[in-house]
């Protein structure tokens, strides 16, 4: 299956039309997506006459063709576009239609791009796994018995699995970043604040980023460039000029200039040693591309966890306190309203999305706001610091994304702190809502993908793409593909 900037220049070329790759595309699903899961809606018939009418306006010769014409593409189940289901991986949302289109998928149609359906998600994007979706498990395409990451793991497992060339997703405490990791693909958590969330059903209104997968830097680039930007509908984005980036006809891999700082606190005990092992190694080859290598201090690190995890399930329990039977989805009967609210959200609601409404409850309640959530947020402003800080020295962040590699489904079934635990370094980036890229870097020793991610500063996505580029251009990493057994 072709990569993003691969069918960009197929089509400009003529060598293959919008039709025959959204209809490889829709074979592809058709014959292996049964095995992996990736989607909860697929609109082939919508798909197939949006390729017509891209095909009818590159014929027509116009000189100023958007740049994403007749490309198809995936959206997490948490953004809303009109005509296709929204679910958010939970039953509450079962069979509701949107009215409207959130702002960054219609910025990509109207570039030309085509949404070919909907991705599982972990319900209402709370999980590491993609296991806690009410409409059953995705699996890694690397290792079917294996997690493909989460939330985003639909999206992750689509671009890794050649469903279609480039996907978005959305990324609260690492929901881009760890599933790119471990499916083998590129993903960016950008700015908080750089693109619109309006049309995004919220999890944590603090935290939440619209982000983006492909197979290489450029073709997230592609993809990112065109979505971000001010959004008068959502008061969060920044009135920052809209980044418009370009790397695929980049030439040179020279990293000279460029400051990249290794944090201490990222190489923990416990790490997997192949993680580590990868890791180092590709901030080695930055290095022999001409970055300058600095250790630097996230002393505050050690707090993302238990900070996140106050922080996100208060925000969720307030946000999530609409989803009651009334307005959305289907409604459970009882005998008085109350019934209703108690019956619907008990029946409907999943283990992981009851447990966070509680935590965050619990966080906001009487008594307990000052001695949890205040402290939290205080916390929270150290930890943004420490980047502030670090970005005095450096240009960039890199270390891994995950501990490990992809475990298998089930693992932490039990155990919900060990699932937290495998967000522990992709939280702080959201707390201090600074961008974050993550690309693989190698395999472990099952054939699994490693993944590094670089952290930026505010709004300088560029340079985070600039280095992905450059060390995909002198590595393959990028370009390896699963056999969809399990092996390379």
């Amino acid at each position: 299956m072709f990569s993003l900037t691969e069918a960009q220049t197929l089509l400009k070329s003529g060598e293959i039309s919008s039709r025959e790759l959204v209809s490889a595309c829709l074979e592809r699903i058709s014959a292996l997506d049964g095995t992996i899961h990736a989607f909860l809606h697929v609109d082939a018939e919508r798909a197939l006459k949006q390729a017509e009418k891209a095909d009818k306006r590159r014929k027509s010769k116009e000189s100023d063709l958007p740049s994403l014409l007749g490309i198809p593409l995936a959206v997490k189940d948490v953004l809303t576009v009109e005509g296709m289901p929204c679910t958010c991986g939970s039953k509450i949302l079962e069979g509701y239609l949107p009215p409207f289109t959130a702002t960054v998928v219609k910025k990509l149609q109207a570039a030309g791009a085509i949404v070919i359906g909907k991705t599982n998600t972990d319900e209402f994007a709370m999980g590491s796994s993609t296991e806690n979706s009410a409409y059953g498990v995705t699996r890694n395409p690397w290792d079917i018995d294996r997690v493909p990451g989460g939330s985003s793991g639909g999206s992750a497992a689509a671009v890794a699995a050649g469903f279609v060339p480039a996907a978005l997703g959305t990324d609260t405490g690492g929901s881009v970043r760890q599933p790119a990791s471990f499916c083998g693909v590129t993903g960016l958590k950008p700015t908080y604040g750089r693109a619109s969330r309006y049309g995004l059903v919220a999890y944590g209104s603090s935290l939440d980023c619209v982000g983006a997968f492909g197979q290489s830097a450029a073709d997230v680039a592609a993809v990112f460039s065109i979505y971000n930007g001010r959004d008068p509908l959502d008061a969060t984005t920044q009135d920052v000029p809209a980044a418009q980036i370009s790397l695929e006809t980049e030439a040179g891999s020279s990293l000279k200039g460029i400051r990249i700082g290794v944090p201490k606190e990222y190489f923990i005990a416990g790490i997997q040693p192949e993680v580590e092992e990868k890791v180092r190694a590709a901030i080695q080859k930055m290095s022999d591309l001409g970055a300058e290598i600095r250790e630097v201090s996230l002393p505050h690190t050690e707090y993302a966890l238990p900070v996140y995890y106050l922080i996100a399930p208060a925000e969720a329990s307030a946000n999530l306190a609409r989803f009651d039977g009334v307005r959305y989805g289907p409604r459970v009967s009882g005998e008085t309203m109350w019934d209703v609210f108690t019956k619907t959200r008990g029946e409907k609601f999943g283990d992981e999305v009851t447990r966070r409404i509680m935590l965050g409850t619990y966080a906001l309640s009487a008594g307990y706001y000052d001695a949890f959530y205040g402290q939290a947020q205080k916390a929270r402003t150290l930890i943004k610091r420490d980047f502030e800080q670090a970005f005095r020295e450096v240009d960039a962040v890199a270390c891994p994304v995950a501990p490990t590699t992809a475990f298998k489904i089930g693992a932490h079934g039990d155990d919900p702190l060990a699932m937290y635990l495998e967000d522990v370094f992709t939280l702080p980036a959201n707390l201090a809502g600074v961008p974050g890229l993550a690309f693989p870097v190698g395999f472990d020793a099952a054939g699994l993908p490693v993944g590094m991610q670089l952290m930026g500063k505010h709004f300088n996505e560029a340079t985070l793409f600039r280095l992905a580029r450059a060390y995909q251009q002198a590595t393959e990493w990028h370009m390896m593909k699963p056999t969809m057994d399990g092996g390379r």
